[in-house]
């Protein structure tokens, strides 16, 4: 069956504010026994501020190092899922179910996108 890595893309600056509904750690834990009772879910976790990571880069045959925050980004990754599932509908779906235990006033975003499974290496 195909994997699925979920990227959670949230804005920084608005989550500080983000207060948790009475509901949301228990719809949260709902759905997240769910989804491995399915066999669904290989991993997940969330990631710590962009202020505590460092962007490493390749340009003109350089490495470079960019410590965060990245004030100049939005959105940054703030946790993500891979998933295993019968196809993509299927990861649309429990991606679409995740993001509605977040409470209304939340913006986040998820980013779905098949793993290219790599072939065996010759024995």
């Amino acid at each position: 069956m195909p994997r699925y890595l979920t990227l959670i893309r949230i804005d920084e600056q608005a989550r500080e504010n983000w207060e948790p509904d009475p509901g949301f750690e228990q719809r949260m834990g709902a759905l997240f026994q769910e989804i491995t009772q399915a066999g669904v879910m290989l991993e997940t976790a969330g990631l710590t501020p962009s202020s505590q990571g460092t962007r490493v880069s390749w340009a003109d045959g350089k490495v470079g190092y960019t410590d965060g925050p990245f004030t100049e980004t939005k959105e940054v990754v703030g946790g993500y899922a891979i998933l295993q599932c019968k196809d993509t509908a299927e990861a649309l779906e429990w991606t679409r179910r995740f993001l509605q235990t977040h409470p209304a006033g939340w913006q986040v975003e998820a980013e779905v996108r098949q793993i290219e499974e790599m072939p065996e290496p010759p024995k």
